[in-house]
């Protein structure tokens, strides 16, 4: 409800018991998550194409690797890029550490940080994710 305001990317998903919300990003197999534990919360690009897919998951995470200090840049500050070798998937994150899930007092501002990295997190990306050399 809080990123309706700010963004269109989440308006027409509904709450879940999940600790995570997804939007697509308008290509297959790459998504926005808001994520959020007892530890923080976070907002990222997870790309996981499905089962076979790990070439190409991480053909697309180099391809916006490569691009790393641009979207950095646009983005405002650093992000945390996981190749995630071990796994089929890959992630970009900007993780938010606070205990604003289980401290009312702190639950807001963890809230208004994670819209703001994710209206960030999507203008500063994209535009990558157009231009991404396989068409979908």
């Amino acid at each position: 409800e809080k990123s309706k305001s700010k963004t269109p990317l989440h308006a027409n998903i509904s709450p879940s018991k999940n600790h995570w919300i997804s939007a697509g990003s308008g290509k297959r197999g790459i998504i926005y998550n808001y994520v959020i534990t007892n530890k923080g919360g976070q907002v990222e690009i997870y790309i996981d194409r499905g089962k076979d897919s790990e070439g190409e998951n991480k053909k697309i995470y180099d391809n916006l690797y490569a691009h790393r200090k641009e979207i950095e840049k646009l983005f405002g500050e650093s992000l945390d890029w996981q190749r995630l070798d071990e796994r089929r998937a890959c992630r970009i994150r900007k993780f938010y550490a606070s205990p604003g899930f289980i401290d009312m007092g702190q639950r807001e501002k963890l809230q208004n940080d994670m819209v703001d990295g994710m209206v960030r997190l999507e203008k500063s990306t994209k535009d990558f994710l157009r231009d991404l050399q396989r068409p979908d």
